[in-house]
């Protein structure tokens, strides 16, 4: 609580203008946010704030710089991107948007897989205004490569493909589902898997990115996170139909929104497309509508296809495929492509996570395992299909 700095009155710290005398308060410490130019000193070096690059509900996302202290033990010679994510004013004050904040900063410290945003650090950068300091991605988003790829092929005409090449949209495909695999073994649901959260990195190597609303088995915060019978947060073009109405939620439902992901990227639209239809409507698409063969949009297609995804957006999750290796295995049998050491070293990871949870010793092996994966899919960057 603070007083008026007109009449004394005495309200809550994050009241911008006094009830009683209308008096405009001071800007607090805890209502700062970052500005670009902002230097924040954490000991070991100090953040130099760039730009703002996103907002949200939740929070505010800047691009940063960290310059390392010349004398400390970690000392690089070159600073180091970093993307800052604080809370909003507004949103540090309600206590389940706080508890989502510290879920996304402990899924992404638990995770540390190459295809998931990296953890840097989190911390208090103003009383009640929590910051996560993670790795910055220079590269455009899912989202934004599937839209390059409609316009041309409305360019193209009939003859063109409606949307990435079957081997293109596979070589993102595999990484999305390894660093779900990896996920799920650890106990974190993301629920929020779509192509704006999914990040193509200039080498190619893809992110998977905004854990905010990401459900943790046993988090360690401290702090109660609103349970999907009580919430249903996502986006419905993505969303599982068990999701939709707030039942239990694990890896199924998340393998359900990465189909539906490969579906746009292949077939250009999601399987529930209307402008005219709401949220609540698409939503209700998800939960008592077949989706349409995908061959509908995409006759090159096997009809293969048709199958697996039937199975991989089945209404029941007993259906569908059980894990995220399982059903890149029956996806890439389908596009006739050969398993190679990356695809198998991420369902390695995925298996010594599940096994290594808790275990230091194995938790350094899973260190070496990570590093692999990384080197071997930036190695094959000359014959990867082309970024764009």
């Amino acid at each position: 609580m603070s007083a008026c700095v007109q009449c004394n009155f005495v309200m809550p710290d994050s009241t911008a203008v006094c009830p009683r005398c209308r008096a405009p308060q001071p800007l607090r410490a805890q209502d700062r946010t970052l500005q670009p130019g902002t230097t924040i000193d954490r000991g070991y070096g100090r953040i130099v704030v760039d730009a703002c690059i996103g907002s949200g509900t939740m929070g505010t996302v800047y691009r940063a710089w960290l310059f390392w202290d010349p004398q400390g033990p970690r000392r690089h010679d070159r600073p180091a991107p970093l993307a800052l994510k604080q809370l909003k004013p507004q949103a540090s004050l309600q206590p389940e948007i706080r508890a989502f904040f510290l879920n996304e900063a402990e899924a992404l410290q638990r995770l540390s897989h190459p295809n998931v945003v990296g953890f840097h650090e989190l911390f208090a950068w103003s009383p009640e205004r929590p910051t996560l300091a993670m790795e910055y991605v220079d590269g455009s988003t899912l989202e934004d490569v599937i839209a390059r790829n409609v316009a041309r092929s409305q360019l193209a005409g009939p003859s063109g493909l409606p949307g990435l090449p079957f081997q293109r949209a596979w070589y993102y495909l595999q990484q999305l589902l390894g660093g779900l695999a990896a996920a799920h073994s650890l106990g974190i649901v993301h629920r929020d898997v779509k192509p704006s959260n999914i990040m193509i990195r200039r080498d190619g190597i893809v992110k998977l990115t905004d854990f905010g609303i990401a459900h943790l088995v046993n988090p360690t915060h401290g702090q109660r996170v609103p349970s999907p019978e009580e919430l249903a947060p996502g986006t419905g073009a993505y969303m599982a139909p068990e999701q939709v109405v707030g039942m239990p939620l694990d890896g199924r439902s998340d393998l359900y929104s990465a189909a539906i992901v490969l579906y746009e990227a292949l077939a250009g639209r999601t399987p529930f497309l209307s402008s005219e239809k709401t949220e609540f409507l698409i939503r209700m698409d998800q939960v008592e509508t077949a989706p349409p063969p995908i061959r509908s949009f995409l006759p090159q297609a096997p009809p293969i296809l048709d199958q697996l995804f039937s199975r991989a957006l089945a209404k029941d999750p007993s259906a569908r495929f059980s894990s995220a290796i399982e059903m890149g295995d029956a996806f890439r049998s389908a596009f006739g492509l050969p398993s190679t050491p990356e695809w198998r070293a991420l369902g390695e990871i995925a298996q010594v996570a599940r096994e290594a949870h808790g275990d230091p010793e194995r938790m350094q092996r899973l260190a070496t395992i990570r590093q692999v994966v990384q080197h071997a899919f930036t190695a094959k960057m000359e014959n990867r299909p082309s970024r764009a």
